[in-house]
């Protein structure tokens, strides 16, 4: 759809291209509403390329009783293991016992059981010292007992953010990119809020939308579009503390929405290449300094580290970035669990950080605060936030519940369905590396034939140091609205991140493959290229000591 010609009233206006938004963007959509939505940078922009990439129950959320939001998340990680195989995929973890640890053999295995259960499925396994020594080599040996080994999954998250907008595009609905919210608009002074005004960040145009439902899906950036100092139009609606639905029983407080406000907690990662660290399966092991879990997992070719959780006090409208002391930290935790490998910055590949849409309920420890989602409704602007990637489809269904208050239509069709509808397997490719035809199933879904189809020779190869082919950056092109370099190289791919330098060596190929599929002058991508060099050292790289 035309940037410029998209109608002016709708049912429901979506703000935020994260995984929250396309999630509903979808669900409303399937369900015959008129729904659009605006994301005022790329798609995947903020958390939701910037996430740990793991679509698990959390264990940690157990060990602070949070069984409701586990047990929510283990289903949904297992539904989406089903539905969208070949781009959330099982992972396997480790987990050393050493003399003196904690949780100790016993508490994790109990754990490790209950998890087990949530899943209707046996995934645990103890190993003697010799043996869990062979599954993660590299690691520290002195007082290593043993140790565990579990399943959970993983995913590229920016990737099913964009598999989710594709299906929703199937059933009506619009996605706009680089398209802003400048102002809500209301019928009166802090009146019902009936719309939004629009800037287009690419043309500067503007356009006054009227929706009958505004949703605010903005994550961290939440608090920023809320209606400012208004009393609640409807009953703040809580999400019970154990996985209870929004609803408006015993989960709801009057005037409950204006009491919460966001925590803005940040998670850094580092990115070091596969033969550096090399990793079979993941390990999870807990921080030297303070117990805090960090996982070590092979992803996409590489390998990644994380997270930190501290809370994220810069400019919110800035993209954030690893601080040195953060580098240090994860550093640390490989240091005391693989010491032989002697690892420094210079293995690092990238960095990368993301800002959590925590609520903020005081604790001292960020650690603490709860990772499930909020909902309210004030005065016609319906509030979502929190939560976690593995969760997205419950949280738009929640969403839409409370929606159905102003969109009666709703009623009676809010049960849950299948994220994505089959798609025809792809047909046999003599040069489609192995194990590609699922890989690129599962992201592009029935758009995977013709994705390979568009392959010119050589592009069905794998990019030297990534399991990202050739091609996938020509459909990028092509179909998939990238408006900067960055949208190609950070969230279409993943190549800014999963190679030295952003990537910069491989530049003249994706020029040559790509600028003619965009339509840019020389003087567009030379632009565009400085940018991206400059973005990339600026936030991706390792910071100076």
């Amino acid at each position: 759809m035309s940037r410029a010609g998209f109608a002016l009233d709708w049912d429901v206006v979506v703000v935020g291209g994260g995984i929250t938004g396309a999630g509903i963007l979808l669900e409303a959509a399937r369900r015959g509403l008129k729904v659009l939505l605006v994301e005022q940078r790329d798609f995947a922009w903020g958390t939701s390329s910037r996430s740990s990439k793991l679509v698990h129950g959390g264990l940690r959320y157990l060990k602070e009783g949070q069984f409701g939001l586990t047990r929510e998340s283990v289903h949904e990680r297992e539904h989406l293991l089903r539905q969208a195989a070949g781009l959330v995929e099982p992972q396997s973890f480790a987990f050393g016992d050493y003399v003196g640890r904690k949780p100790g053999k016993r508490a994790f295995l109990a754990g490790l059981a209950i998890y087990d259960r949530m899943a209707g499925q046996r995934g645990r396994h103890y190993y003697g010292r010799e043996e869990f020594a062979a599954l993660a080599p590299n690691v520290a040996t002195d007082g290593l007992q043993g140790g565990m080994v579990y399943t959970d999954a993983k995913t590229d998250d920016a990737r099913l953010v964009l598999r989710v907008l594709q299906e929703a595009r199937r059933y009506g609905g619009v996605a706009l990119n680089y398209m802003a919210v400048a102002s809500l608009l209301r019928y009166g002074a802090g009146g019902e809020v009936l719309g939004v005004q629009l800037r287009d960040g690419l043309t500067g145009e503007r356009h006054e939308v009227r929706a009958r439902l505004v949703i605010n899906a903005t994550g961290a950036w939440a608090d920023a579009l809320r209606v400012p100092d208004a009393a609640p139009h409807a009953l703040g609606v809580e999400r019970a503390g154990e996985g209870g639905r929004a609803d408006t029983g015993a989960s709801t407080r009057q005037g409950g929405a204006a009491a919460h406000r966001l925590r803005p907690l940040r998670g850094s990662h580092l990115v070091l290449p596969a033969w550096r660290l090399p990793l079979a399966q993941a390990i999870s092991l807990m921080h030297p300094a303070d117990g805090r879990p960090v996982f070590a997992y092979p992803w996409e070719g590489i390998t990644l580290v994380g997270t930190t959780d501290v809370d994220h006090r810069e400019d919110l409208s800035r993209e954030a970035a690893i601080t040195r002391a953060e580098c240090d930290y994860l550093m640390a935790a490989l240091h005391a669990q693989f010491p032989q490998l002697n690892l420094t910055d210079s293995d690092i590949l990238a960095t990368y950080a993301g800002v959590r849409p925590v609520i903020d309920s005081g604790k001292a420890d960020p650690s603490k605060e709860t990772r499930d989602h909020m909902l309210w409704l004030e005065h016609g602007l319906l509030t979502v936030t929190g939560g976690k990637l593995t969760t997205f489809r419950v949280i738009a269904l929640d969403a839409l519940k409370l929606a159905a208050s102003r969109l009666p239509e709703l009623q009676g069709q809010l049960a849950p369905q299948p994220v994505f509808a089959a798609a025809p397997p792809l047909r046999y490719h003599a040069e489609l590396p192995p194990g590609q035809a699922q890989r690129l199933q599962g992201r592009y879904g029935a758009a995977a034939q013709a994705l390979v189809n568009a392959a010119q020779t050589g592009e069905l190869s794998c990019i030297p140091g990534t399991e990202t082919i050739w091609a996938q950056l020509r459909w990028a092109a092509r179909c998939e609205d990238v408006c900067k370099l960055e949208d190609l190289l950070l969230r279409r791919s993943r190549i800014g991140i999963q190679l030295r330098g952003g990537g910069i060596d491989i530049l003249p190929r994706v020029r040559a493959i790509c600028q003619p599929e965009l339509g840019w002058s020389d003087q567009r991508w030379d632009d565009e290229q400085a940018a991206y060099l400059a973005l990339w050292s600026a936030h991706y790289s390792v910071p100076k000591p």
